[in-house]
């Protein structure tokens, strides 16, 4: 039996489970700024508190969806037990991503990893499909859900 069928069976118990849970990740006003420089999406709801606590419907500024979305590497990497023996994991995509609630800057998020499937795409591969929910601190609706896929290689 390899390395790659271990993780496989070892990973199949943990089907439906919450794999991962998140610290509080601060969303500050620095870095959505430089998100939105970086991104080239500089609209006023992101960058500017004045006008946006005037003219936008979230009372001030709020972080992009996919600024939220790209800190869920960060979530994952702290959060879910890398198997020993992996040699490298790639980001596969995405089936589903849904932004259900504006994250205002100031605010913190964290985020949930339920395993959704594992299978072995070939040998020493082995594709997983997790569920993501990036919740709000004091916030009932999360920021955003997700399913995503990663490979990792054994």
């Amino acid at each position: 039996m390899s390395r790659a069928d271990d993780v496989l069976a070892q990973q199949k118990e943990n089907l439906g489970k919450q794999i991962g849970v998140s610290r509080w990740f601060d969303i500050t006003q620095e870095d959505v700024t430089q998100f939105a420089k970086t991104t080239q999406d500089e609209q006023f709801i992101h960058i500017d508190p004045q006008l946006a606590k005037t003219h936008s419907p979230f009372g001030g500024t709020i972080a992009h969806g996919f600024y939220v979305l790209s800190l869920a590497v960060a979530m994952a990497e702290e959060s879910i037990e890398v198997p020993q023996g992996r040699k490298m994991g790639v980001n596969y995509g995405f089936e589903k991503i849904r932004f259900i609630n504006p994250v205002p800057v100031g605010s913190r998020v964290r985020g949930l990893f339920v395993l959704e499937s594992v299978e072995q795409k070939q040998p020493g591969a082995i594709l997983s499909k997790m569920g993501l929910s990036v919740e709000i601190e004091g916030q009932e609706k999360p920021a955003l859900v997700a399913t995503w896929l990663g490979m990792a290689f054994y």
